[in-house]
């Protein structure tokens, strides 16, 4: 029997407000703590909680930039000729994701989204590496990267499967022993905190849910390891959407031309902005001011989030809505969700959570970035007293 298993659990938009009044965890993980998450999305919590540093640092952040020089997706241009009843449909772009996701060699998360054909050939996608493999990040190593290093045996969820498929291997290789180190990514409450909202029933019936995975699985280690130390945890939390925004409708008649004059990605809580000329810049600037559903955040804010860009990579003028507040149609999507994140990281439903069957936690510990230094403390507890040797993640 090995003396000590780590073993990290990220439930995917578990927030603090969820998990507010409810039961969850308190017979395996009794001690929680709320979390300040960092700005912006899955794109760039996942990454921060991998890495232990900031957005400005991994420059993993939004998904869509404007860098026609080195767009991927010039050939997909002649789409735009292709009636919107057609293009506009999710099941289109979800089978044309897969295809054109094998076919650029992706390996990290990839959705075309709502992103119109005919202005796609001015955008790339930063993330074509996958965050949850060694030498994942845009910049920097990850955990993963520290645990090859160091030869410790590992399991790491493979988000092209099913939430069940990772649970049973992850509990297969528990069973032999053969991991030092555990790292679990369920996703399946974001994408029913999206559908349903965050007050629906179907909620604290997924949590359930996942208590009665998380009972199994440490009932599977209890027969290799002496010492399971458990951490469960979020990236962050799930604002309920009361309140659209076209915000398109509002720059559009403006007279300016899109890769002339400007160019803008629509992302579900912002927008973010470049321009190629003065005039441009003004006459957008204005109208943001006078739209009272967000705010255009000053570069002195965004550098205090650790979410600011130097060389405007990723927009040189971000505008911000308010929490509850949906852009759209956007470029995510030309429908309503009911529930949505990505707000600024001190609204109430953003702050993430983080519970364990430790003692306590440790007081410096107090935004997700933090989660990535215990992840390393507890890899090297476990390589100490269980003398690991294998240098790769264990696959079945």
């Amino acid at each position: 029997m090995k003396p000590i298993l780590p073993l990290f659990i990220m439930i995917d938009a578990m927030g603090w407000e969820i998990l507010r009044g409810d039961t969850f965890g308190q017979d395996f993980a009794p001690v929680r703590k709320q979390l300040r998450s960092v700005f912006g999305y899955s794109s760039t919590c996942v990454p921060s909680i991998l890495s232990g540093r900031w957005p400005d640092e991994h420059r993993n952040w939004c998904y869509f930039v404007y860098d026609p020089q080195n767009s991927p997706f010039r050939t997909l241009r002649w789409l735009r000729w292709l009636p919107t009843a057609v293009t506009g449909r999710r099941i289109f772009r979800r089978w044309l994701t897969k295809f054109v996701k094998v076919q650029l060699n992706f390996r990290g998360y990839f959705d075309l989204y709502n992103i119109p054909f005919r202005y796609i050939h001015l955008f790339d996608f930063t993330e074509k590496k996958s965050p949850l493999q060694p030498k994942g990040m845009n910049r920097g190593p990850n955990i993963f990267d520290h645990l090859t290093e160091q030869k410790i045996p590992y399991f790491v969820t493979d988000p092209t499967t099913s939430e069940e498929a990772n649970r049973d291997r992850l509990i297969g290789q528990l069973r032999t022993g053969e991991i030092d180190f555990g790292f679990v990514y369920w996703a399946g409450l974001d994408g029913l905190l999206h559908r349903v909202g965050n007050k629906s029933p179907e909620v604290p019936a997924k949590l359930r849910v996942y208590e009665e995975w998380i009972r199994s699985v440490l009932e599977a280690a209890k027969g290799q390891y002496s010492d399971v130390r458990l951490y469960i945890f979020s990236d962050h939390g799930m604002a309920n959407c009361d309140e659209l925004l076209d915000l398109k409708a509002k720059i559009d008649p403006l007279g300016l031309e899109m890769g002339k004059d400007y160019a803008v990605v629509y992302d579900s809580t912002m927008a973010r902005f470049w321009f190629f000329n003065d005039a441009a810049r003004s006459k957008v600037t204005a109208v943001l001011q006078t739209v009272p559903e967000g705010r255009i955040v000053p570069d002195a804010e965004l550098k205090g989030l650790r979410a600011h860009f130097e060389d405007g990579y990723f927009g040189q003028l971000l505008f911000l809505v308010r929490e509850g507040v949906l852009i759209v149609p956007s470029h995510m999507g030309e429908r309503p969700i009911r529930a949505m994140h990505g707000y600024h990281p001190d609204d109430p439903h953003s702050y993430a959570s983080l519970l364990t069957n430790r003692g306590s936690l440790p007081d410096d510990v107090t935004a997700i970035p933090h989660i990535h230094g215990l992840m390393v403390k507890e890899s090297m507890a476990a390589k100490a007293a269980n003398g690991s040797k294998p240098a790769v993640a264990v696959r079945t």
